[in-house]
């Protein structure tokens, strides 16, 4: 590990000045990530400004009846906090997913939400990676890519975003909260983190000296229903293959609101819009959930030894929807 400097800020707007102030600065919080990168050698920060004692560890109930989720929000205390378990039960689920339980404990939402890719050429300072060094190559392509990207993925890059929560968000149309040195400002969840194309060394739409406060969640939908689901290589402590988050309403049968989100198969969250277009106003059947699967898969593009993830990730969205169906035709039954 290369030397750096330490400071630690009183507030949000000495954290930004700092940042702005000191290139190659970054932000430590629980550092369950950014430690790990740093003795592996793939983050060199000069200076690491310790945000962990600004007052961002909160849940805060909104006006409009959303909740607001400070960045410092330690991961365990999230998913028991009674509004998401009740209101959001799948982020208080993908939350559990992830990870294990002292990681849980120090792990933070902003930190959570700007974890690196867990590629191996990524994490391995001797080989080439576009995302690491610009220009380099991407050797997982024609390498080893089992656990990496079959949708959105470019000829500069195909590696993963292995964020639990962020899948959630991206399904419950979050909102995620940034300070600079122009101001605040807000960016949709499903836009937060980019796509590679050929820039992959941009993860998301941060900007330079910015600093990420807080995650904004809108109320609850009346009747939905939600669940994630992970599938992965062990039982625990293990990245997704393919996951999904689903929020879905169903009335008198028939599907009034769906959300849906993929996890494991891109470098973003994936937000299921063709298949949300298949599932609104259609019938909640079986049938129906596996045609919507099929109109936002038919997109993908697997390389050599990840097509698995394709029917896997199918067989993921058609079990949540009707899962979810089924409970809301039971709780109209009573």
């Amino acid at each position: 590990m290369r030397p750096f400097g330490y400071l630690r800020v009183a507030s949000v707007d000495e954290a930004v000045r700092a940042a702005a102030g000191q290139p190659g600065a970054q932000f430590l919080a629980g550092g369950t990530n950014l430690v790990d990168l740093m003795k592996l050698g793939v983050e060199a920060p000069r200076t690491l400004i310790d945000i962990g004692r600004l007052p961002l560890d909160r849940v805060e109930e909104l006006p409009d009846g959303g909740l607001r989720i400070g960045a410092l929000v330690r991961n365990a205390d999230l998913a028991a906090v009674p509004a998401v378990r009740d209101r959001y039960p799948v982020l208080s689920q993908a939350l559990l997913a992830g990870a294990s339980g002292q990681l849980r404990n120090t792990a933070t939402t902003g930190g959570n939400l700007l974890q690196r890719t867990r590629c191996g050429y990524f994490q391995d300072v001797s080989k080439p990676c576009n995302k690491r060094e610009p220009g380099t190559g991407c050797p997982a392509r024609e390498g080893a890519h089992r656990d990496l990207a079959v949708l959105g993925h470019s000829a500069h890059c195909v590696a993963t975003q292995p964020s639990d929560i962020a899948v959630a968000l991206a399904a419950l149309d979050a909102t995620v909260c940034l300070h600079g040195p122009e101001g605040e400002r807000t960016v949709p969840a499903t836009e937060f983190h980019r796509l590679p194309g050929d820039s992959p060394e941009r993860d998301t739409e941060i900007r330079l000296g910015e600093l990420l406060t807080a995650v904004e969640l809108p109320p609850a939908r009346p009747g939905a229903r939600s669940r994630y689901r992970k599938a992965r290589d062990r039982a625990s402590f293990a990245f997704a293959l393919a996951s999904v988050a689903a929020v879905l309403t169903v009335r008198d049968g028939t599907v009034e609101h769906a959300a849906l989100a993929f996890g494991g198969l891109a470098h973003r969250p994936w937000r299921a819009r063709a298949a949300e277009a298949v599932l609104c106003g259609a019938p909640a059947t079986e049938e129906h959930f596996a045609r919507a699967a099929d109109a936002e898969l038919a997109a993908a593009a697997p390389l050599r030894d990840n097509g698995f993830k394709v029917p896997l990730a199918r067989a993921l969205a058609v079990g949540v929807l009707t899962d979810l169906a089924g409970r809301a035709g039971r709780a109209a039954h009573g």
